[in-house]
């Protein structure tokens, strides 16, 4: 028997997969706009990745005690990731407030509800 369905392992390898597009596509729009504050985050995403290739290999392995080790890197990558993810949608943030200080844009303000 093993750890995990057949239906579990569509979910599993189908997300792994549309992360690794997903860093693909952020790192594409990245070039496009010529914002390095976008690569960031698709470097920053790499961390989360590891993560779930972590869960996925222990679980190939039929949650191993022998890998066991992977659980703590797995969270170890969540982690690390979290923190990579955060500090790259500030510097994304960031780089808007100075392309809008150079572009003489003004942000949108934000709508006051009549009442």
């Amino acid at each position: 028997m093993h750890a995990l369905s057949i239906p579990t392992w569509i979910i599993h390898v189908s997300s792994v997969i549309e992360w690794i597009a997903a860093i693909w596509l952020i790192w594409t729009y990245g070039e496009l706009t010529n914002n390095r504050a976008w690569w960031g985050l698709s470097l920053a995403m790499l961390p989360a990745l590891v993560s779930a290739m972590c869960a996925c290999t222990w679980h190939y392995f039929d949650n191993a005690e022998s890998l066991e080790w992977l659980v703590t890197l797995q969270a170890t990558m969540t982690l690390v990731g979290n923190f990579t993810l955060w500090a790259a949608a500030f510097l994304i943030w960031r780089s808007t407030k100075s392309f809008n200080a150079v572009n003489n844009t003004v942000e949108p303000k934000p709508i006051k509800s009549e009442q």
